[in-house]
């Protein structure tokens, strides 16, 4: 693959720095419209930051530990992480919205990209929040019932999926962080070739 090419017509091959299936599914259906073929290959890689993390600095960290880490494996044509946390934002009504970031790193660029934003209930985000915090999917599984009227498309389809009722999974919020990492590869023009900085290239 010839990097900084924008459209790129053929198979493109990416390290995940994570097993889990939503996440692996995030990145092949992020990169699916822009490639002949995407082949994910799996490994569990440490975030490096607590099960729970809170701010952007530790969700970047997190997400950047784990592409560094499987592109660290072996040769690919990409390596991505996926991690998801907490960002406060005052203006909200429980001060505190859920954001996944993508990671994409190529051994030479990086690029990051993050999700749309969503409120977890608020005791979910108190026990994260807490001195000890508890992971929120923790949190949310102990706490959730499924209102009446609303579907239920289970734990497979994320926290998201079943806020949502199943319109919008946790794959596909994921992919949308993959898109908004992956726009630095189809316009080299626009973006510097050098890594950024902070990137630790």
């Amino acid at each position: 693959l010839a990097r900084g090419v924008g459209r790129l017509n053929s198979s493109v091959l990416v390290r995940v720095g994570s097993q889990n299936p939503a996440k692996l599914e995030a990145v092949r259906s992020g990169l699916a419209p822009f490639f002949a073929s995407v082949v994910t290959e799996s490994a569990e890689i440490p975030s490096g930051v607590d099960a729970q993390p809170l701010g952007w600095a530790e969700i970047i960290a997190g997400a950047r530990s784990r592409a560094r880490g499987a592109h660290h494996i072996g040769p690919c044509d990409l390596a991505a992480g996926i991690e998801d946390g907490l960002v406060q934002v005052p203006d909200a009504a429980i001060g505190w919205v859920n954001i996944g970031c993508c990671v994409l790193y190529d051994g030479v660029r990086e690029a990051v990209g993050f999700t749309a934003g969503f409120s977890y209930p608020p005791e979910c985000v108190r026990r994260a929040t807490a001195t000890q915090r508890t992971p929120i999917g923790d949190a949310f599984d102990s706490l959730y019932r499924v209102p009446a009227g609303l579907a239920d498309p289970g734990s497979a389809a994320g926290n998201i999926g079943r806020l949502s009722g199943g319109v919008l999974t946790r794959a596909e919020y994921g992919a949308q962080a993959v898109v908004c990492a992956f726009v630095r590869w189809l316009h080299p023009d626009l973006y510097r070739p050098e890594p950024c900085a902070g990137a630790g290239a």
